[in-house]
């Protein structure tokens, strides 16, 4: 399979918020937060559907998610903070305290169906 690179911003979205009430191990939650945002365009060159998986890698670690269209530029995808893109930060804060979470150069790569 053919890797491509893509701009992450990972963010909280309202609906993860709302879902933190009923906890994190809920299957409404890990869908939300296992699910990325693509745009159609980038999806259709990259041969994926909605509800395919992908691979996507940074220079620390890698995590699977399942696709979605949506509102997104080319060249920039959108998937909400959770346990998988924990996998993804490094440790450096730039004396934040936060992990840098914005603006990460990932490479994706489509799951074998």
């Amino acid at each position: 399979m053919v890797s491509r690179r893509f701009m992450l911003n990972p963010s909280r979205t309202a609906k993860q918020g709302a879902l933190i009430n009923s906890g994190k191990d809920t299957a409404e939650y890990q869908a939300v937060v296992n699910t990325l945002t693509m745009s159609p365009t980038d999806m259709k060159e990259m041969g994926l559907e909605s509800g395919d998986s992908v691979v996507v890698r940074t220079e620390f670690g890698e995590a699977i998610f399942q696709c979605e269209p949506g509102k997104c530029p080319t060249g920039l995808l959108f998937v909400p903070y959770g346990p998988p893109t924990c996998k993804l930060m490094g440790g450096s804060t730039d004396g934040t305290g936060m992990p840098t979470s914005k603006g990460w150069d990932v490479d994706v790569e489509p799951v074998p169906k």
